[in-house]
């Protein structure tokens, strides 16, 4: 699970990389699928990760607001800030938290109970999602998307 989470770091460093190279106003153009912009679909990947740890962790989760951070700088800031904790969480995990259990409450009222594993698993999967659409957008802007290849990257010690 630890090298999945190193993966969508390591991919999540190089869009933002690759971010550098568009300009404002395409990075903030709204989309056809995902959650509007490229760059609003950084943020929410960052900030959903984070919100979800907090979540295991017994902790409030909020939502922060993409009009505070409608530049690159500003989301690669938020992740670096929101990193750190998710690192702790993620390098601290161990199997005997698989099946500890988390229980929240959903916007509606319905109460939801999920293994810590499942959830784990979730975060990886919505990052990796979000990453082929920015590969798809990407390619409708003519560029070459980040590799999501995760073969070659060193990451099997992880």
């Amino acid at each position: 699970m630890k090298m999945f989470f190193h993966y969508n770091w390591m991919v999540r460093e190089e869009w933002y990389q690759w971010c550098e190279g568009i300009s404002e106003e395409e990075l903030l153009k709204k989309r056809t699928g995902g959650v509007g912009s490229i760059l609003q679909t950084l943020f929410h990947i960052a900030d959903v990760e984070w919100s979800w740890i907090r979540l295991l962790k017994g902790e409030d989760d909020f939502q922060e607001s993409f009009d505070e951070y409608r530049s690159l700088s500003k989301v690669r800031e938020l992740d670096a800030q929101f990193r750190t904790e998710v690192e702790e969480f993620v390098a601290n995990w161990d199997t005997s938290m698989e099946h500890k259990r988390l229980h929240f409450t959903e916007k509606d009222g319905t109460v939801v109970t999920d293994q810590w594993g499942e959830v784990m698993r979730h975060i990886i999967a919505h990052e990796i999602h979000h990453i082929g659409q920015l590969s798809v957008w990407a390619r409708e802007l003519g560029k070459e998307p980040v590799s999501a290849n995760l073969v070659g990257r060193g990451l099997a010690d992880s």
